[in-house]
């Protein structure tokens, strides 16, 4: 299978944690996501939620976890190009599915995204990453920004609630060794960081590693309706690790009921793979 990334762009992903791609997903696929974001959000999944708190204001909306129940989704997760380039950035022999989720900021909204990092969201340790895949023209200052080089900071901070006010789940611990910190105060200490951030048209995405720090950085008000899909996937190093009281709902239980237990690998119905080089291939869905 021909190679879809230069070493230049899988170097400078690995050095700056996270890396814009320009093309890479025909428009078909964003055509066939935003009409699955509109099945969502006719018939919702139970975690479907706005992070709007003011009622009859415009919404920052999301559902995550939908993948098996939107066939747009679903075709996406197999059949986009994206498990076979998170191979080669993370220079994996298998890509897992760990999460998809969708947001939708209404034009108006003044909700916008805390500065977090994905990993302390998940009860998984291994080797991650996330697209950002805007689903109309976004220029730099409608989107997300990232922390330049934030994912080689060797820290792991609590996460963060999108929800108006972004109240921080947890104190400051050390759960299996590792020790969890306040997030650091970005928007505060604006001049002590490089930011990464890009204008996109459609088919453009950003590919950034797990451990990346991102969020809102820009105060300006969307004048249009913006959407994105994102979606994580991991390498085969990848291992199930059950971590702070903050990740219990949702997440945990439905792994729990599951079967995965403490230190499995990913796989099966939650997690199934993506990408194998060792078939050359990968799974196909045909909706």
């Amino acid at each position: 299978m021909d190679k879809i990334l230069t070493n230049n762009e899988i170097n400078q992903f690995k050095n700056d944690g996270a890396i814009f791609l320009k093309s890479k997903f025909d428009i078909e696929w964003i055509e066939k996501l935003k009409t699955g974001i509109k099945k969502d959000i006719e018939n919702p999944s139970p975690r479907f939620k706005s992070h709007t708190v003011e009622k009859g204001v415009p919404r920052y909306l999301e559902d995550y976890w939908t993948w098996d129940l939107v066939p747009e989704f679903k075709d996406f997760v197999y059949n986009s190009p994206y498990a076979k380039i998170a191979s080669e950035l993370m220079g994996a022999k298998k890509i897992n599915l760990v999460m998809d989720n969708w947001f939708l900021r209404e034009a108006g909204s003044k909700s916008s995204t805390p500065f977090h990092h994905d990993i302390s969201y998940f009860d998984m340790d291994g080797t991650m990453c996330v697209l950002w895949l805007p689903l109309q023209p976004t220029g730099k200052d409608e989107g997300v920004v990232w922390v330049r080089r934030s994912h080689l900071w060797n820290k792991l901070f609590l996460r963060i609630l999108f929800k108006d006010g972004h109240k921080i789940e947890g104190t400051e611990c050390i759960v299996d060794g590792k020790k969890y910190e306040l997030p650091p105060d970005i928007l505060g200490n604006k001049d002590k960081y490089e930011f990464l951030q890009w204008d996109c048209e459609l088919g453009d995405g950003v590919i950034f590693d797990m451990r990346t720090l991102h969020g809102t950085l820009s105060s300006s008000i969307p004048q249009k309706t913006l959407s994105r899909y994102t979606l994580r996937v991991a390498k085969e190093d990848t291992k199930i690790n059950y971590v702070g009281d903050w990740t219990s709902y949702n997440y945990r239980k439905a792994m729990q009921d599951g079967g995965y237990k403490e230190g499995d690998s990913l796989g099966g119905k939650m997690f199934p793979t993506l990408f194998d080089e060792y078939h050359q291939s990968r799974p196909v869905f045909v909706s």
